[in-house]
């Protein structure tokens, strides 16, 4: 699996598939658990047609964690291209979660807070998370 970091504007809207939130709250990361799994992800989901993808950020944000208020930042556009299939292109963002709200009835069935990004086997996408929390993590460093 190859991952590749691009500047935001650089692939179009349309080309853009998902958007990914790493999301901090008082200090701690906020991580998903889906109903169907037993493992833990970045909070992120698929662009809806036509939508922008810092409202796909903003929405599935809402949707996954009940974040109530919060500020986005973008970090970055990123592709992943796995063997035998193609290129897809998503947006990566940073949220400071300021009130975190009632978790919506989706398929998400919990949201906590963590000090890091736990590690395998208890990573839902154990080949990407870590390098777009990494990725974070030097966007944060560098003053943004």
């Amino acid at each position: 699996m190859q991952i590749q970091f691009y500047e935001f504007g650089s692939i179009p809207n349309d080309g853009l598939k998902f958007a990914v939130i790493t999301a901090r709250y008082k200090g701690h990361w906020i991580l998903v658990r889906h109903r169907e799994r037993c493992t833990w992800e970045i909070p992120g989901g698929r662009r809806e047609p036509g939508e922008a993808i810092a409202d796909t950020a903003r929405r599935e944000l809402v949707e996954e964690t009940g974040a109530a208020v919060f500020s986005l930042a973008p970090v970055c556009l990123y592709s992943v291209k796995r063997e035998l299939s193609d290129e897809s292109y998503g947006g990566l963002f940073f949220a400071e979660v300021e009130e975190w709200g009632v978790l919506p009835d989706s398929e998400i069935a919990e949201a906590a807070r963590f000090e890091q990004l736990p590690q395998l086997p208890e990573l839902t996408y154990p080949g990407i998370q870590p390098v777009l929390f990494e990725r974070t993590r030097l966007f944060l460093e560098n003053g943004h």
